[in-house]
């Protein structure tokens, strides 16, 4: 069996880190909405479920150690 290269345990953590970020970003959103900025709000969910869809597929493409 082959050891793992160096950068594999690091997909797993960018990915968590990816799903980190669009989970603040999808938590913070409503603080828009509550100020009348409707616009960042949706641009922000927007944004969020975007790192959310490309963080589980990181998170997934990533070989289990």
């Amino acid at each position: 069996m082959s050891s793992p290269g160096p950068h594999r345990p690091r997909e797993r953590l960018v990915a968590l880190l990816v799903l980190g970020v669009a989970a603040v970003l999808l938590v913070s959103s409503v603080s828009w909405f509550g100020s009348d900025r409707a616009g960042v709000g949706i641009a922000q969910l927007v944004l969020g479920v975007a790192l959310a869809v490309v963080g589980f597929l990181l998170y997934r493409r990533a070989p289990r150690t």
